[in-house]
């Protein structure tokens, strides 16, 4: 599933590319795709006729996007790419839409120029909805309330780790991969993070110092940024607005690398099971 690297790198590129796109007319091919109005394809269809996409945030793995019809907000439009979701951004008619394809987004670019934004989505887990103008988004998008806080945020600190985690047996890995513990961390960057840090995934969490927390949380945010600088991973089914994987597997430390050597001491690197996720660790660099 994309984290937060891959959602944000997808953020960016329909900040950048899709900003201020009219839509004239919308095709839901799978209403299932629809959360919000829940199956209903035709009203999610008439409530982003005629509007304009605003600025695209994120918030955690989930992509939301204002709206605005004749200079008035026209509520948002939320997204959630699930295991294989993804945008396509497409000249007007410039190909065939797979059977994959879910919801199709016609309009004009702010040149006047005929364009396609496509949600595309193999394993149809994805899910969009329209938020009403007015209505507070996590009323409607009702994930976002479970999230703790942004990595990047001002509230991840070591200080919300200690009171989060004290007392607690639950593995480190696991807690990191809680949404409400830090928003947008999966399976990928939760191994990087605990390598880099020197701390084994299996450490119950609440044994770990108030030293090892913050060493560990200024390692997440650094394996992080490596990977939103690399445009996400190639580990996943994650494809960026033009259809490209990222290129931080390439330089990964332990994830997916079980019995290869630790690219720092050569020790061959280990695999198991933690919550029902692989995990991949170094016993000499995590001891």
């Amino acid at each position: 599933m994309p984290e937060l690297p891959e959602v944000e790198t997808v953020r960016r590129g329909l900040e950048q590319q899709v900003g201020r796109f009219c839509v004239e007319q919308v095709e839901v091919l799978r209403s299932r795709a629809v959360a919000a109005p829940r199956g209903d394809g035709a009203a999610f269809a008439a409530a982003l006729v005629g509007c304009a996409l605003g600025q695209w945030r994120r918030r955690g793995k989930y992509l939301i996007c204002g709206l605005e019809r004749n200079g008035s907000a026209a509520g948002e439009l939320g997204a959630h790419l699930r295991m294989t979701g993804q945008f396509q951004w497409l000249a007007a008619a410039e190909r065939p839409a797979c059977a994959h394809t879910r919801v199709r987004f016609h309009g004009v670019d702010p040149e006047g120029t005929g364009r396609e934004l496509r949600f595309v989505d193999l394993r149809s887990f994805g899910e969009l909805w329209w938020v009403p103008p007015g209505c507070p988004t996590e009323t409607v998008i009702t994930g976002l309330k479970r999230l703790g806080p942004e990595p990047f945020g001002e509230q991840f600190s070591s200080q919300h780790l200690r009171q989060k985690l004290k007392g607690s047996v639950r593995p480190i890995k696991n807690a990191l991969l809680d949404q409400g513990l830090v928003a947008g961390v999966g399976n990928i960057y939760a191994d990087e993070s605990l390598f880099m840090a020197g701390i084994r995934p299996q450490t119950p969490s609440g044994q770990l110092s108030g030293e090892q927390l913050e060493k560990l949380r200024l390692c997440l945010l650094e394996v992080l940024e490596t990977s939103i600088g690399a445009g996400g991973t190639s580990f996943s089914d994650f494809r960026d607005l033009t259809g490209s994987n990222g290129n931080y597997g390439g330089v990964a430390w332990v994830y997916r690398r079980g019995g290869e050597p630790c690219r720092r001491c050569g020790t061959p690197l280990r695999r198991e099971k933690l919550g029902g996720r692989s995990s991949h660790w170094c016993p000499t660099c995590q001891p």
